[in-house]
């Protein structure tokens, strides 16, 4: 059975608590056919030292949807999903707002794939652009 967009935006954010994605305040807020899309308030909680955004909390925004987004697109009865390589490249600052990652398949093998993350600002400006592989292992 197939879950609607709303069933599984609901059991992603249901997953967060408790987790580091709680703590950074990331939802996962739209969903389709071969994508994923969070979103993260920038705020104290994820600033560096002079008030923009880090770098490490963009990369964990990033790292949270591609890897729910292989998770969506795989049979969790029999497999898990971990991150195995992560790149970030920060293009711009942000100081306030929501920052949005939208990830998508570049490649969806069977066992490993490789995700597109783009981040940006409410204003749809490209903030960062991130690579994800993730790696999907049978559960014992």
């Amino acid at each position: 059975m197939k879950l609607s967009k709303e069933a599984i935006l609901k059991q992603a954010n249901l997953a967060c608590k408790n987790t580091l994605m709680e703590t950074l305040q990331i939802e996962m807020v739209d969903y389709g056919e071969d994508f994923l899309v969070a979103r993260m308030p920038v705020n104290s909680r994820v600033y560096q030292p002079d008030g923009v955004l880090h770098g490490g909390a963009t990369a964990a925004l990033a790292e949270s949807v591609g890897s729910f987004a292989t998770h969506v697109f795989i049979d969790t009865e029999k497999l898990f999903v971990r991150g195995i390589e992560i790149t970030a490249n920060h293009l711009k600052s942000v100081r306030e707002g929501y920052v949005y990652a939208k990830a998508t398949f570049i490649h969806k093998g069977r066992t490993t794939q490789l995700l597109d993350i783009r981040v940006t600002d409410e204003s749809d400006n490209l903030i960062s652009l991130c690579k994800l592989s993730t790696i999907s292992l049978p559960k014992k």
